[in-house]
């Protein structure tokens, strides 16, 4: 009986063990899960807490202009009068701009990178153009002020002015200091997020569907069409990254666009943006209600890219038919 039951111990120890590890590993899980669930909720608490912060700075200003505020021109410190569409004007139309400039290129640099050039290569490239994100953008507000201004001014600007002067798009005088700068300004900026992340969706899209595709008879081209439809959502949503950073950019708008509150047809007339007269005019407010426009502002600027990538979200949700298997959506 003894030399049965010490040859039986061996076995309990671990049968008592097991319980006690699951129970750990369980705990651990569980503890876990609520750190990353408190660390997401934090997220949406700052969120809030920055919104609460604007909201309640820009509340004598809601009080005093109202929903006047969004479509006045007035901004006139001294006299007290403000009005924010000037800024939502040029907010729009750089962003718009830079988006246009920048999306065909970048996306013809992404597929190339991923469809055609060398393995090799495509990784050297795709390095070079990440370097460009890292760049500060005073330094691309500095390269735009005395690099591309008297460019634009001296080469680019009476060239359109004289060939395409007819369309209101192209009229004034060649100032070199306008919404044309910023928005091309913007469009290099954002070209690095729309080429690396759309090149790393066209990576991690099946291969299957290019070898369909050709094994069906079609080109590389076609077949390249066919990558490229598969992958359409999650380049919509480089897309959104790269205007999400067009709608914020600060320093670098601020010294190329030339910082006045009108509104102009032209691309080639200055202006300003929502980011850039905060910028300018922050430390100048003096009065209560100045500042307290400036936070309206700034609270108009959160509103229109919680809109935008609303919509966004919206389109890629449409175009995906609600499926989340599509490469590049999470």
């Amino acid at each position: 009986m003894t030399s049965a039951t010490a040859s039986l111990r061996p076995h309990r120890e671990p049968a008592r063990a097991q319980p006690r590890g699951r129970a750990a590993r369980a705990t651990a899980d569980a503890i876990y899960r609520q750190l990353l669930t408190a660390l997401a909720i934090s997220v949406f608490v700052v969120m809030v807490l920055i919104v609460y912060e604007t909201a309640r700075g820009a509340m004598p200003s809601i009080r005093a202009y109202g929903w006047g505020f969004l479509v006045s021109t007035d901004w006139d410190p001294v006299a007290e009068k403000f009005g924010a569409l000037p800024y939502i004007f040029g907010t729009l139309v750089t962003s718009a701009l830079a988006l246009t400039l920048a999306i065909p290129p970048c996306l013809g640099a992404a597929v190339f990178l991923a469809e055609l050039a060398a393995a090799r290569v495509g990784s050297a490239l795709s390095f070079v153009i990440e370097l460009l994100a890292s760049i500060p953008s005073i330094v691309y507000g500095i390269w735009g002020l005395f690099v591309l201004a008297p460019f634009l001014r001296s080469t680019v600007e009476p060239l359109l002015i004289a060939r395409l002067g007819f369309l209101p798009l192209f009229r004034g005088f060649p100032f070199g200091i306008g919404i044309l700068n910023a928005g091309l300004v913007l469009a290099i900026m954002v070209s690095p997020t729309i080429v690396s992340l759309s090149r790393e969706i066209l990576l991690a899209t099946p291969r299957g569907l290019r070898e369909a595709a050709l094994a069906l008879g079609a080109t590389r081209a076609e077949g390249i069409g066919v990558t490229l439809g598969a992958a359409r959502p999650g380049i919509l949503g480089a897309v959104i990254l790269a205007l999400g950073r067009a709608l914020g950019e600060t320093m670098a708008v601020t010294m190329v666009i030339g910082n006045t509150n009108r509104i102009s047809a032209s691309l080639l007339a200055p202006g300003s943006t929502m980011a850039s007269v905060i910028a300018n005019e922050f430390t100048e407010a003096t009065s209560t209600l100045y500042l307290a426009a400036l936070c309206e502002i700034a609270l108009v600027l959160f509103a229109i890219t919680l809109v935008l990538n609303a919509a966004a979200r919206l389109l890629i949700y449409w175009a995906t038919g609600g499926r989340r298997d599509v490469a590049g959506v999470a």
